[in-house]
């Protein structure tokens, strides 16, 4: 019948289906059936390591009890240190999984997180037309660490990753005021989601102007006041202290991307403050000459979008947003194990949005494998640390020359004709 003609056809085309961009719903289709085996599979057979789920589960369960105060909301790893959009996601797996005891059902509900997260990941893909559907293979059946990181301990950065990657598919369909709810919900579960805000800011401005931007601001700042307003009411001071903690210390032991260094060095704020320069001169190089290239200065996207010049090339959303994040993750203070799920979705489209010739696809796959092989070192040593920068700094590299051959304005048939027939 039909599904056998159209099966014979997939066949036919197997090389397409492979390398052409159009066949992504396909492959994502596969590879979401293979990732519901290899999630219960890995559930099943792979032991479950406690890290801080039930430190987690004692943090909320002080709010149940009526803590209101931050200060004194606190598990056996310390503090309460996310903001309170977390305290409401992780209640409700707390009374879901019997007070976080039934460990097994949670983790059913994160391998559920884990492929609803890749069907809004392979959703942004299909809508950016770049990345080879093979690619995909690497981003989900191969990597050890992210299956470890949704369904073996139970982190909240998957929860923050998820909501933000629907967030993005909202951009994607201009629903923007929508996506800005959901930018700040994903920021009330974790902070990281903050490296993403640079490039929404410029998004923003591109879009809508400098008037234009302020609702859509004010959507993200009041839904931090309400998600907050319990605990504000009660301690304010308390309550940003701990949730908005810009200047934590991290311990040196579980560092991914600083091993090679002293341990002073890594904790003296001279070096945090110098990396923190160097993401700020980052993202003004890729707002000037990456993210912006029209005629116009970088001023203009002050103006009414109505009386700017068209742009030249308009960047997708989806390279300013991806990008924003990745030059944070490289000047990161610290990365940890789990911190990997921050950029992880998103490293094939930063290898395969520039042109990629015949030759270049092996070099990108191997950057992934290394990359992989980096966050699966445990602990981490010198080596593993600065193969894991030298990867970033390729990938930047790539994204800065990369896109310079995007922006060139393509010579058109007409203009090559006329300089023919002038020769």
């Amino acid at each position: 019948g039909r599904g056998a003609a159209a099966l014979r056809r997939v066949w036919r085309d197997r090389r397409a289906v492979l390398l052409e961009p159009s066949y992504t719903p396909l492959v994502a289709a596969c590879l979401c059936l293979a990732e519901g085996g290899v999630n219960l599979w890995v559930i099943r057979r792979v032991p479950y390591t406690e890290i801080d789920w039930k430190a987690y589960m004692e943090e909320v369960e002080g709010f149940a009890n009526g803590t209101l105060d931050y200060i004194q909301l606190k598990g056996d790893t310390g503090p309460l240190v996310y903001p309170a959009g977390f305290v409401y996601i992780f209640l409700g797996l707390y009374y879901a999984t019997g007070r976080g005891t039934n460990i097994r059902l949670a983790q059913y509900l994160f391998a559920a997180l884990y492929l609803l997260n890749l069907l809004l990941v392979f959703r942004i893909y299909w809508r950016t037309n770049k990345v080879p559907p093979y690619v995909f293979f690497f981003m989900c059946c191969a990597s050890y660490r992210i299956h470890s990181i949704f369904v073996l301990r139970l982190f909240n950065d998957p929860v923050a990753m998820a909501i933000l990657f629907l967030a993005i598919n909202l951009f994607l369909e201009e629903h923007w005021s929508w996506g800005c709810l959901l930018f700040s919900l994903a920021v009330s579960v974790k902070m990281n989601i903050l490296l993403f805000a640079p490039g929404l800011l410029f998004l923003l401005l591109q879009q809508f102007g400098l008037l234009g931007c302020i609702p859509k601001l004010c959507i993200c700042a009041l839904l931090q006041v309400v998600l907050g307003l319990p605990f504000l009411l009660v301690n304010p001071v308390g309550y940003l202290t701990r949730s908005f903690d810009l200047g934590r210390q991290f311990q040196f032991k579980w560092t991914v991307n600083w091993r090679f260094l002293p341990e002073e060095v890594f904790q003296s704020r001279v070096f945090h403050a110098m990396l923190l320069l160097t993401h700020l001169a980052g993202l003004g190089l890729f707002a000037l000459h990456r993210w912006h290239r029209p005629k116009e200065s970088i001023l203009a996207l002050l103006k009414d979008p109505a009386k700017r010049k068209p742009a030249s090339h308009p960047l997708t959303i989806v390279f300013i947003l991806f990008s924003s994040n990745f030059l944070g993750v490289c000047c990161s203070r610290s990365l940890h194990y789990q911190f990997y799920v921050w950029y992880f979705h998103t490293l094939p489209y930063l290898l395969w949005c520039t042109p990629t010739t015949k030759l270049a696809h092996m070099p990108k796959v191997l950057l992934l494998g290394v990359i992989e092989l980096c966050w699966n070192t445990y602990p981490s040593t010198v080596c593993s640390s600065l193969s894991l920068h030298i990867c970033h700094g390729l990938i930047l590299l790539q994204l800065w020359y990369g896109t310079a051959v995007m922006h060139s304005p393509l010579p058109s048939r007409r203009s090559e004709a006329i300089s023919k027939k002038a020769q």
